[in-house]
């Protein structure tokens, strides 16, 4: 069998999308599309108050969904962790996981965590994360919320540099509302284009107007409205604005890559 080389200008990473909440057509769509490889991230829809029930739904995107993806020629890797939204667990089982994937390599990062609604759960919960990746020298993804952006963002700012080295932090979802509160930071920024937070001309502009450097580019695909396309669509935009195609490749892959060592 010829093995053909994929050129470099055509290959793909989505930094962050939630696999168990898509079929397997999505799967598909995104590796016909140029997408090899994508970050599937922890994101538990519902309120529960029980760590078993979310070490469950942590090892069903570990074990089952990365099958699922590769069926349709997709290769997932994970990022697993307490997300905001699911901070009403006491948390010490997940951390006791944490460290034996990370030991066994199985997770290339802690994620996503951060804030949401700023209850004291999320602060414990969210900070806890925090030692476990320094101590681990583990990456952490890290999520901003839809509502009250500025303000939440504000309060992680505050709270990393007490806690972890900016090396393994990539602060994710952030717009034109609130680039200007990190892009002076030692963070990889994540750009996420989806419906409903940020359209490809958006991701565009900013990276047009602050470089490729520090960013990454994902869909943050999910159970909310999204588009399994939005980051081959978002590629194909700079290139017919003609952007340079080594600053194309930065936000296309290599930053990616090189970020979570892959």
């Amino acid at each position: 069998m010829i093995n053909i080389e994929k050129p470099e200008s055509d290959k793909m990473i989505d930094t962050h999308i939630h696999a168990d909440a898509r079929t397997g057509e999505d799967f598909e769509k995104m590796y016909l599309s140029g997408i090899d490889v994508a970050i599937t991230c922890a994101y538990y829809p519902y309120i529960i108050d029980n760590d078993s029930i979310l070490l469950n739904h942590l090892n069903r995107i570990l074990n089952y969904d990365t099958k699922r993806a590769s069926q349709h020629g997709l290769e997932l890797k994970v990022a697993l962790g307490i997300h905001p939204t699911n901070t009403s667990v006491e948390g010490n089982t997940i951390y006791e996981q944490l460290y034996k994937w990370i030991e066994s390599e199985k997770i290339i990062a802690i994620g996503e965590i951060g804030l949401e609604d700023l209850t004291e759960s999320e602060y414990r919960i969210f900070k806890e994360q925090l030692d476990i990746a320094q101590e681990t020298k583990t990456n952490v993804i890290i999520h901003t919320p839809r509502k009250n952006k500025s303000e939440v963002l504000s309060e992680i700012l505050d709270i990393l540099p007490q806690h972890i080295s900016p090396e393994y932090v990539v602060i994710d979802h952030i717009n034109s509302n609130v680039i200007e509160q990190v892009i002076s930071s030692d963070y990889t920024l994540g750009l996420t284009v989806q419906p409903e937070k940020m359209d490809k001309y958006e991701a565009v502009k900013i990276l047009d107007e602050y470089g490729f450097d520090k960013f990454l580019l994902n869909s943050d695909i999910s159970n909310k409205a999204s588009d399994p396309l939005s980051v081959p669509k978002t590629i194909r935009e700079l290139k017919k604005q003609n952007f340079n195609q080594k600053d194309i490749d930065k936000i296309a892959y290599k930053n990616c890559k090189k970020f979570f060592n892959l």
